[in-house]
């Protein structure tokens, strides 16, 4: 992909990376008590959960920057109007979906949520910016 900072690209994963696990820290206690298998399994995650994660923020990383690139979004207010409707649009959406069809329960949803709107306005800003 041309004409993509990769250097943004790096930092955006590891400003998305350490964002959402401060996140998930401080949630931990209302997920464990919603039930969530992943926070009843271990209170430090797996190796290969983090590299899991960190190549999940990557992809995310060069799809936001391949968007911000093609629809010409430069300046930190169009960036945050970006990542907030792709935030609606796509995990909203989805966790709304796990709400209804699989009875995840919706304050577990919430805070999974908050976590998608933080990586995606965080990295959404710093690709369209640098």
């Amino acid at each position: 992909m041309l004409g993509i900072n990769y250097i943004a690209i790096a930092a955006s994963v590891i400003a998305a990376f350490m964002a959402s696990s401060v996140y998930y820290i401080i949630f931990s206690k209302q997920r464990a008590k919603l039930g969530s298998a992943a926070v009843a399994q271990t209170d430090t995650p797996q190796p290969s959960k983090m590299v899991a994660e960190i190549v999940r923020n990557l992809v995310l990383a060069l799809v936001l920057a391949y968007l911000t690139r093609n629809l010409g979004v430069a300046t930190s207010a169009d960036a945050v109007r970006l990542g907030f409707a792709l935030w609606i649009g796509f995990p909203v959406i989805l966790l709304t979906g796990s709400i209804i069809w699989e009875d995840v329960p919706w304050r577990l949803a919430a805070i999974h949520m908050g976590d998608w709107l933080i990586k995606i306005l965080l990295i959404t800003i710093i690709v369209a910016i640098y």
